[in-house]
C-alpha cells in the first residue's frame, strides 16, 4: 500500500502548502509544456540547475525514451546549464530509461535510491550533487501533489507542466489513470483553498 500512504501524505502536505500550490496552478497557462520553458530566460531567472519528471514531461506515461521534440529542448538545456546541472527526478527511474539517458545524454543523471516524491528527499539529493542552495533548482513535473509539492518542501523552485504529454493510443488505461489523477489534484486543492479550508 505504498501508493495509498504516499496519497494520505501528499494531502496532508498539500494542505500545508495550499496557498503556494493553488498560487501555482493559477498562474500555470493550461497549454504549459516544456517547450515554453526557454533554457536561456531560466538561467538569468536565478535557475542553477534543473530536476525533470519523465512521465507526462519528457514523454508520455511508461515510454521508454523522450519524444523528440523533448530531446530538442534537452539539447538546448545542455547548451545552457553546466553538464552536472541537470537531472531525471522520476518515481519511475526504469533501467530502460536510465541506459537510454547514458547513451544519448551521458551528463543528465538520474536521482534513485530516494523515496517517492512528494518527499523531498530527490531534491534534496540534487542540490548536494549539484553543490546548490535548494531556491537555485528548478523541479519541472506534471503532478501538483508529488513533484511541485516536493519542490515546496525541500524550497525549490516549482514548474508545473499542465498539459503533459500522453499517448491514449498506447497507455490507455494508464493514461486515464493519470488524467483522473491530476484532475483530481487541481480539484482537491481548489476545495481546500475555499475560504472556510483557510481557517
Amino acid at each position: 500500500m505504498p501508493f495509498i500512504s504516499r496519497m494520505i501524505v501528499s494531502l496532508s502536505l498539500a494542505i500545508r502548502h495550499r496557498r503556494e500550490l493553488r498560487n501555482l496552478l493559477d498562474r500555470t497557462p493550461r497549454d504549459n509544456s516544456i517547450l515554453l520553458l526557454d533554457p536561456e530566460a531560466l538561467r538569468q531567472a536565478g535557475v542553477a540547475a534543473l530536476a525533470l519528471d519523465f512521465d507526462g514531461v519528457l514523454a508520455p506515461h511508461g515510454a521508454p525514451e523522450p519524444l523528440p521534440e523533448a530531446i530538442l529542448w534537452l539539447k538546448r538545456c545542455e547548451a545552457v546549464f553546466p553538464d552536472d546541472r541537470i537531472f531525471i527526478l522520476s518515481n519511475k527511474p526504469t533501467d530502460g530509461r536510465c541506459r537510454w539517458f547514458a547513451r544519448h545524454f551521458p551528463a543528465i543523471r538520474f536521482i534513485s535510491g530516494v523515496r517517492k516524491k512528494p518527499y523531498p528527499d530527490g531534491l534534496n539529493r540534487v542540490a548536494e550533487l549539484a553543490a546548490l542552495p535548494p531556491w537555485a533548482i528548478l523541479m519541472v513535473d506534471d503532478r501538483l501533489l508529488t513533484g511541485c509539492l516536493a519542490a515546496l518542501i525541500a524550497g525549490a523552485l516549482p514548474c508545473y507542466i499542465r498539459s503533459p504529454y500522453i499517448s491514449l493510443g498506447n497507455r490507455t488505461v494508464a493514461e486515464l489513470f493519470f488524467w483522473l489523477l491530476r484532475a483530481g489534484e487541481r480539484g482537491c486543492l481548489r476545495m481546500i483553498s475555499l475560504p472556510w479550508g483557510e481557517q
